[in-house]
């Protein structure tokens, strides 16, 4: 493993002023993309910044503080966990269990792994699988981000206006954003694009007003709890359609190490382990779902961060953690995120979907996929098709597999019996 020169190392911990400003910077990179997953499925964006904060804590404990991770909101399950609430009538009931049975799948393919290793990852889940799984969560959801956006048949022009400019600005700093900034593209984004809708009088402040400052965030679980929503655990074929969604984003936890290990100059998944790391990973998604949260990941904002500051202390990212959980509690902030307008979302939503899919086709070109083969033009045809066509396979009762889930079954069969 080549080593990186760090200007505070992984285990080192900073003067308390340098730790306090430099926890607030890095929950701010993970800022805008953790409050969009919960805005564009309908989560308590209090519980999800509170899940965040204290899933990053637990990855921390599991991991022993050896690996410098903060773990938001995941996109891969937007489009499973949409349509298992809309099957469910809009109750998370399904929803719920699947991620935590996802957060548990984490914990049974690092026990696997502690006994196995996980060359079978390997077979199971090559480069020609990984990469259309990827872009088919992006290309899904391209409709959606459209809609959001106005560009429609008698869309409002402001709609239009305020989702093109958001692109925009969201693009230019991904580009040519220099230091801290091009790490928090989204975040920029979303103010300028805010900043914009209250110029065009499309935001209600009286929510805002009328918010309190301090509130315990809105958290549901499976058994009834003092004021708090509850929901049933429902283990039906609904829950099921959710859990193929775990080999997408077993495949990032492990990429996204490995390129952290490269920056910080170790090797994440022999010390402490890919088996620890999965383990925290899948705990702190279970925990999230079974209070009413998103499911967790490791994000590639931790890592563009670190790069760019050379900063790896752990002790950063559990600050971190720590902000997110007390931004969590503030009812003001809650309610000026869920004052934030479609259009604004929507155009977040056309670069941020288009980036995930464009991450599919960057497995593929670094990863040297031959498409000559036979084989591997099939695989990806066939992932392509089912996952972005419309396909619907039926389960027992009123469920069905379709887009990534779908697009993932047929991948993994089809990598299995055609040969070579």
């Amino acid at each position: 493993m080549e080593e990186k020169k760090l200007i505070i190392d992984v285990n080192e911990r900073p003067p308390l002023k340098s730790w306090l400003f430099l926890s607030m910077q890095h929950v701010f990179a993970m800022f805008g993309a953790t409050i969009l997953v919960p805005i564009l499925t309908g989560y308590p964006v209090s519980v999800a910044l509170f899940a965040s904060g204290i899933g990053t804590l637990i990855y921390t404990f599991v991991t022993k503080g050896k690996v410098p991770v903060y773990l938001g909101s995941s996109f891969a399950y937007i489009t499973a966990v949409i349509v298992a609430v809309k099957a469910m009538n809009g109750s998370i009931a399904a929803a719920q269990t699947g991620l935590m049975l996802v957060g548990l799948i984490y914990c049974v393919v690092a026990l696997i792994i502690k006994f196995v290793g996980k060359k079978w990852i390997d077979v199971l889940l090559p480069p020609v699988v990984i990469g259309p799984m990827i872009a088919v969560i992006g290309l899904g959801l391209a409709s959606s981000a459209i809609t959001n956006a106005g560009f429609v048949a008698g869309g409002d022009p402001k709609n239009m206006i305020v989702a093109t400019v958001t692109f925009l600005v969201a693009a230019f700093i991904s580009a040519k954003g220099k230091g801290f900034m091009k790490i928090i593209p989204f975040l920029i984004a979303i103010i300028v694009g805010f900043g914009i809708s209250v110029a065009f009088n499309m935001v209600d402040f009286t929510a805002i007003a009328s918010a309190p400052w301090f509130s315990i965030p809105e958290f549901s679980f499976p058994v009834k709890i003092g004021n708090f929503n509850s929901y049933k655990l429902y283990f039906g074929p609904e829950t099921l359609a959710i859990l193929p969604v775990a080999l997408v984003t077993i495949s990032e936890h492990i990429g996204d190490h490995v390129v952290l290990g490269h920056i910080c100059g170790k090797n994440f998944l022999k010390e402490p382990g890919l088996n620890r790391t999965l383990v925290g990973d899948g705990l702190a998604t279970a925990l999230s779902a079974l209070i009413g949260g998103p499911a967790n990941t490791t994000y590639g904002e931790n890592t563009g961060v670190i790069g760019m500051t050379k900063i790896g202390s752990v002790y950063v990212t559990a600050g971190a953690a720590l902000f997110a959980i007390i931004l969590s509690t503030s009812g003001k902030v809650a309610a000026v995120i869920s004052s934030i307008p479609t259009s604004v979302l929507g155009g977040m939503s056309i670069l941020l979907y288009g980036v995930i899919a464009s991450n599919g086709l960057r497995v593929l070109i670094e990863n040297r996929v031959d498409y000559s083969k036979q084989k591997n033009l099939i695989i990806t045809s066939a992932m392509l098709v089912f996952g972005l066509g419309g396909a619907l396979l039926p389960l027992p009762g009123s469920a069905v597999l379709s887009g990534t889930a779908l697009s993932a079954m047929v991948g993994i069969i089809l990598n299995l019996i055609i040969p070579d």
